[in-house]
């Protein structure tokens, strides 16, 4: 039986990474994003523009969900906003548009899709954090609040959605060569040279030598969603950094 996924921010970088293995591993995607996805979604698929950060659209997207399938097997909380500057200057609309995407569309999210998820007699929420969770650096204090906040939801749902048969894990990916990452460059972290330079420098930082690619975040993503890889595990946070986060700063 063919089994459908939902995942949020799908037009990004493990976004798109994601949609796409899942898709060639046969399950129907509907994929949600405020940006345009492109002609390749696909073509068994439903993509949704829209944005999960406004309660009243993540209503919406749950009632297309609900028409094009009466159940889920897996819900990917993956949609992010970042913002990157000093906390002193970040405004309360900065702040408060950081944790309506990052932290209240999982909440919502999570409820909507929970009669879906029941209804296939369970499955797995994967909720797409981040190393800020534990461990953080200048200038990105709001978007690190809002994933720390991600894991403690991560283990109080998997604690509630237990009897459900609903297991719910956190993916915590380390530096990933994405759109997101490449603009958070201007916080002056990783040097002031050109993009492949800031990129070099930041491969260093870990202890593989490099940064990572969507596509690994993907697989990562997909071992939680899958219910014969992963059926032992809930609430749990997996880092997947290239060992950034083994290495002491001080090192």
């Amino acid at each position: 039986m063919t089994k459908t996924i939902l995942i949020t921010g799908a037009a990004g970088g493990i976004g798109r990474a994601t949609v796409a293995l899942f898709s060639q591993q046969g399950w129907r995607v509907i994929g949600v994003d405020r940006n345009e996805f492109g002609e390749s979604f696909p073509q068994s698929g439903l993509f949704i523009r829209s944005d999960i950060s406004r309660p009243e659209a993540m209503e919406s997207i749950f009632e297309q969900t609900k028409a094009f399938s009466q159940t889920l097997d897996a819900l990917v909380n993956n949609a992010a906003l970042q913002v990157s500057k000093p906390l002193v200057q970040t405004t309360v609309e900065e702040w408060d548009a950081v944790m309506a995407a990052n932290l209240r569309s999982v909440f919502l999210g999570v409820k909507l899709a929970h009669p879906l998820l029941k209804a296939g007699n369970g499955g797995a929420i994967v909720n797409v954090s981040s190393v800020h969770a534990v461990q953080t650096s200048v200038n990105i204090a709001a978007y690190a609040a809002s994933k720390g906040g991600l894991l403690a939801l991560t283990r109080a749902m998997a604690i509630e959605f237990a009897p459900d048969n609903i297991r719910v894990n956190a993916v915590l990916p380390g530096a990933v060569d994405t759109p997101m990452l490449r603009a958070g460059f201007n916080r002056g972290h990783v040097g002031l040279g050109d993009v492949q330079d800031r990129l070099d420098n930041l491969a260093r930082k870990t202890v593989n030598g490099r940064v990572g690619k969507p596509e690994e975040i993907a697989h990562a993503i997909c071992f939680l969603a899958d219910n014969e890889q992963s059926s032992f595990m809930t609430g749990q946070a997996m880092i997947v950094d290239g060992g950034a986060t083994a290495r002491l700063s001080t090192e």
